[in-house]
């Protein structure tokens, strides 16, 4: 935004204070804990009560979203001094049955120029960062379910983080009019691109660059926008309703990080199968069968449980932005990534149960082999006597 006209004389300060974005950074962790959760009831995390999640859908939506409705709480707020001044961070922890918790921190801002959001994307408090916080909150909550974590994982492994930068509708020119939220955008597109790629010089990013930081957005209402982008998406909307986009985006953070998670899971599985093949020819084949089976049964699993998570129908708002997030994320090439592993997994278990059964029938001709040659015996020694 450009800076006021000293010639104005005390317009300045007004017009300035008038264009001040404010607003929240949201930041989303995705952490993998455990192949399921326990379907037992827990009653609270780290001293606070557990509720259900749920946010309502303002926008052209179904009557009836299929949204996941996970257990939440809320935890108690921190002060922190930020790039800016101290802020009050609040936290919210969200339990899903798929063995995985989302936690997300909101820090406030009060900016003047969209370049000054840059600091908050790898966030440093005076007292540490944000990312080593988060990590020693999830160790915690790990620490807490433990009883209630089905197969959890050896070691928590490093998180899927994405960044929201929140901005209050309505947003203005920078003659201080009012704008809706494309043509706003369409005069800060450099500005907004320089933020979503962590760019602190704006003029030294390409067209190119910016265009396609930028290209993916959707707008509803006048006054709203998202922009999505690989790594950090552009919100601009009323703060109360924020959420149900929030949501969506956190729903497809934690989806990615499932999916990578079951990605290093086949292929510790078809490293171990191949291992086992070459070593112990004969030994291992059973147990890696059983293995292979195990393997099957638990992806199927999985791939219902995660596709339970979203379901969207038709040309909806909410489906949009899923379907323009889960585009930046590449859900589509993970699943086929772990699709071909499977593919690789199941033939490798077909030629394993045919070898298996191919040695049980040798063994059973073998062995009526065997009972003939025995009755022969016994006949001929019977005829001697």
């Amino acid at each position: 935004m450009k800076p006021a006209n000293n010639n104005l004389g005390n317009a300045p300060a007004t017009s300035v204070a008038a264009r001040r974005y404010l607003g929240e950074v949201v930041y989303i962790y995705a952490f993998d804990m455990a192949y399921e959760m326990a379907r037992k009831p827990i009653r609270e995390l780290l001293g606070q009560p557990l509720a259900q999640f749920s946010v309502d859908a303002s926008k052209r939506n179904p009557r009836h979203t299929f949204l996941h409705k996970p257990q939440m709480a809320r935890l108690a707020s921190q002060e922190r001094i930020g790039p800016h001044g101290p802020v009050r961070v609040e936290r919210v922890v969200k339990l899903l049955p798929v063995g995985a918790v989302s936690i997300t921190v909101r820090v406030p801002f009060s900016v003047l120029h969209i370049e000054d959001l840059v600091a908050y994307h790898d966030l440093q408090f005076s007292n540490g960062s944000l990312n080593e916080e988060v990590r020693r909150l999830a160790e915690e909550i790990r620490t807490e379910l433990e009883p209630y974590l089905v197969r959890p994982t050896k070691f928590l492994a490093d998180e899927e983080a994405y960044t929201v930068f929140c901005l209050e509708a309505p947003m203005t020119t920078h003659e201080g009019q009012p704008a809706t939220a494309e043509e706003w955008l369409a005069s800060h597109r450099r500005q907004v691109a320089a933020l979503l790629t962590q760019e602190t010089d704006t003029a030294q990013l390409s067209r190119q660059e910016a265009n396609e930081s930028t290209a993916r957005y959707l707008s509803y209402y006048g006054d709203d926008l998202v922009v999505v982008d690989w790594d950090a998406a552009l919100l601009i909307d009323q703060k109360p309703e924020f959420e149900e986009t929030l949501y969506i985006i956190e729903l497809a953070n934690l989806q990615l990080a499932e999916l990578e998670a079951y990605d290093r899971i086949l292929d510790e599985a078809l490293e171990r199968s191949y291992r086992d093949l070459g070593e112990h020819p004969l030994r291992g084949r059973t147990q890696t069968l059983r293995d292979l089976r195990d393997i099957r049964i638990d992806l199927a699993r999985f791939s219902d449980e995660l596709s339970n998570i979203t379901k969207f129908f038709g040309d909806w708002h909410l489906a949009r932005i899923y379907e323009t997030i889960a585009s930046r994320f590449h859900l589509a090439d993970w699943h086929r990534t772990l699709d071909e592993k499977l593919k690789t997994l199941d033939d490798l278990y077909q030629i394993l149960k045919h070898d298996q059964t191919n040695r049980w029938m040798i063994i059973l001709e073998v062995t009526i082999v065997l009972l003939f040659i025995i009755d022969l015996v016994v006949l001929f020694m019977g005829m001697k006597q």
